[in-house]
């Protein structure tokens, strides 16, 4: 490994380590915001000195914080450390609901966030005011000649809980992690060691650091005294080239599904990522097949598959390019780790096959002390300090563990069992399939057979890939149906969603089989109006105008014309000058919310056809970018007040024709959780025979 990295109790010892031994060194990149380890330390005293004097913050206190990809959440998670409280970190897509059902399940001391509430008993703090006060140096009440309070840090019981992951989505009951500054420690140290991660190295995390994944790449980084370079979610290309152009990134953290679209949609991907000295893929295992292509367009990277939770961290380590023998493998548990595996009884086994497969259970200092507020969960969980997970696995002779998924996913067909990520891995090496998701569905015959989902690339039958597969699995495990969709259902960590998968079964079964790709997009498609913050490649934006002029036009006289709005500034002189004129001459201008990019879709008024012609033109845009994973809105606000001087002033700006009417914006992004598909009327046909 490169250069030495020291052991600290905690990441606070660490960062005030740092600030003594290399303070010019920079530690937090965002954007055009660069602070060194002198500045963070000190940033992070005086944030605890204000929470400490003006609000009470102490030892035990549990404090919920906005999870952004920003400077201010990093300054704050560790000014809440220093003062041996316990950060519980929240995802920004989280709707008020779901927090302040977490707000009252966890009974924090507050809520530093600058989200709004409707209930007033929520006891929120502005993250923008906190953190202003942690930059300027405090506030003139907290000086004592003319420097802020600042409390002594001392270092925490080992055992003291310093961070409270939730593992909930946007609906059901909080379930929180609870990790101890001992777990922390172990967990950071497992995985420097895992990615053989050097204290010079620069480290271009965009995953969400209230996510497990994001989080301790983020630990480990400022733990080493290596440099954390922060950008919200993967906007690529610019972004991403600017933050490597600029810091000269050499590590990079992502997930599969991430990396899998990241090497189909960059057009110079190898020259891109050769760049980094490692790559990490975490939250899930790679596919077979990519697990073979990358390691031949990064021939010079090292490339580490890691496997983990929220309740351990990084435990399992596949290092891609040297152990190409394993690639169907999970990787190998870090030293730290002790891995068993339990069978039916409750009882250790050797599980040496998928025919005699088991739970996997963990033990080591990086096991989490318990999930908050949850006595019988954490009694079935932890046993004689083991944790035991639902997932089914088995082990080889040198120690690797396989993985065949969640244990109530394997599919059970006539006393064989079936494991949906062998099938979904054979799957996407088939060259035209991208993404595939397999689960269990009813049989008369056999209790239950593969079904198997898949998001396609190219055009193929359905044949091919049957045969493909019939030459790569055992008849048993071969799907009794294959389904092409438009993208396969994936939660905001862009894991597999086995749940929205069985539902697509379900709602597929209801009514006649369906079994092209265009009639599952249309069934399948609804409005998007909240997005993530992720780039959408310019790539993918050329199909979609494209897609649009494949529309037909009346007389074919193509009048139209596709403004494609990516600029940030562009969308909200749209959205401010739209609304007001609106207003004003009272109708609707809503539904923007935050679109990574707007398309315009106008029409000559000379043209008698010319709404028609949009409208079929907007809508084979909708469905192509459905059946990209994109989510999309069609927004009718411009349409009425297109001949306002305000309004038109704005269109001349954007080089639309002054004899265009905009007739559709279609708002564009990658969809953030929550969105649904809303019901459809039944009693809108009418059949005449």
């Amino acid at each position: 490994m490169g250069n030495e990295i020291g052991t600290y109790a905690t990441l606070v010892e660490a960062v005030l380590a740092h600030a003594r031994e290399i303070p010019e060194k920079p530690a937090l990149c965002f954007k055009k915001t660069v602070l060194n380890y002198r500045e963070l330390a000190r940033q992070m005293q005086v944030s605890a000195g204000i929470l400490s004097s003006r609000y009470g913050i102490g030892e035990g206190d549990r404090v919920m914080l906005s999870g952004l990809s920003k400077p201010e959440y990093i300054v704050l998670f560790l000014g809440i450390q220093y003062l041996h409280a316990v950060t519980i970190p929240l995802d920004k897509v989280w709707l008020e609901d779901t927090v302040v059902k977490m707000y009252d399940f966890i009974a924090p001391k507050c809520v530093i966030t600058d989200m709004k509430f409707s209930r007033e008993d929520v006891k929120r703090i502005s993250m923008k005011e906190l953190y202003s006060g942690a930059v300027t140096g405090g506030y003139p009440e907290e000086k004592n000649g003319g420097e802020p309070i600042v409390p002594e840090y001392t270092l925490p019981d080992p055992n003291l809980v310093a961070e409270m992951l939730f593992t909930t989505g946007t609906t059901g009951t909080p379930k929180g992690a609870m990790l101890t500054y001992k777990n922390i420690r172990s967990i950071t140290k497992n995985n420097i060691y895992g990615v053989e991660f050097q204290s010079d190295d620069v480290v271009l995390d965009a995953l969400p650091l209230c996510h497990s994944l994001g989080l301790r790449e983020a630990r480990m980084t400022l733990y080493a005294g290596a440099t954390l370079v922060i950008q919200n979610g993967f906007s690529f290309p610019k972004e991403l080239r600017v933050n490597m152009d600029e810091y000269h990134c050499t590590g990079f953290v992502c997930v599969p599904a991430t990396m899998e679209r990241l090497t189909r949609t960059v057009k110079d991907f190898p020259e891109l990522f050769g760049r980094f000295r490692y790559l990490e893929i975490g939250a899930g295992s790679l596919s077979y097949d990519l697990k073979k292509r990358l390691p031949k367009l990064l021939p010079k990277s090292d490339i580490f598959n890691t496997w983990g939770s929220s309740e351990t961290g990084g435990v399992i380590f596949l290092d891609v390019k040297r152990r190409q023998d394993k690639i169907t493998a999970l990787g190998r548990p870090v030293s730290t780790a002790e891995i068993r595996v339990i069978g039916e009884n409750g009882r250790p086994i050797k599980a040496t096959s998928i025919d005699n497969a088991g739970r996997l259970s963990i033990r080591g200092a990086m096991t989490m002390a318990g999930y908050f507020n949850m006595p019988e969960v954490n009694a079935e969980t932890i046993v004689d300090g083991w944790l035991y997970t639902n997932d089914l696995v088995y082990t080889d002779e040198e120690g690797f563990v396989y993985m065949l998924g969640r244990a109530d996913d394997i599919i059970n067909t006539g006393g064989e069992k079936v494991s949906p990520l062998e099938v979904e891995n054979v799957a996407t090496e088939f060259p035209a399939v991208r993404d595939a998701a397999c689960i269990g569905v009813a049989d008369e015959i056999l209790g239950q057979v593969p079904a198997l989902f898949v998001a396609v690339e190219d055009p193929f039958t359905v044949e091919e890939l049957r045969h493909f597969l019939a030459e790569r699995l055992e008849p048993f495990k071969l799907p009794g149906e294959i389904i092409r969709i438009g993208e396969i259902p994936r939660n905001r960590m862009r894991k597999l969603d086995r749940k929205a998968v069985r539902k697509l079964w379900d709602e597929r079964n209801e009514g006649p089989a369906m079994d092209t790709t265009i009639l599952e997009s249309i069934l399948s498609r609804h409005s998007v109006r909240q997005f993530t913050e992720e780039r959408i490649p310019r790539e993918l934006l050329e199909k979609l105008v494209q897609a649009g002029i494949q529309a037909p036009s009346g007389h074919n006289l193509q009048t139209w014309r596709f403004t494609v709005v990516r600029s940030k500034e562009k969308i909200e002189e749209i959205r401010e000058t739209g609304a007001g004129v609106a207003a004003r001459e009272r109708t609707g201008f809503y539904g923007f919310n935050n679109p990574d990019t707007l398309i315009l879709v106008s029409n000559d008024i000379r043209n008698d056809c010319g709404i028609q012609d949009a409208s079929c033109a907007a809508e084979n845009i909708l469905l192509a970018a459905h059946s990209m994973g994109l989510g999309a809105c069609w927004l009718n606000g411009l349409m009425r007040i297109c001949d306002q001087p305000e309004i038109r002033g704005l269109l001349d700006s954007l080089e639309i024709p002054s004899t265009h009417k905009v007739w559709a914006m279609i708002a564009l992004g990658y969809p953030a959780a929550g969105d649904k598909t809303p019901a459809r009327k039944a009693d809108v046909v009418n059949w005449v025979e």
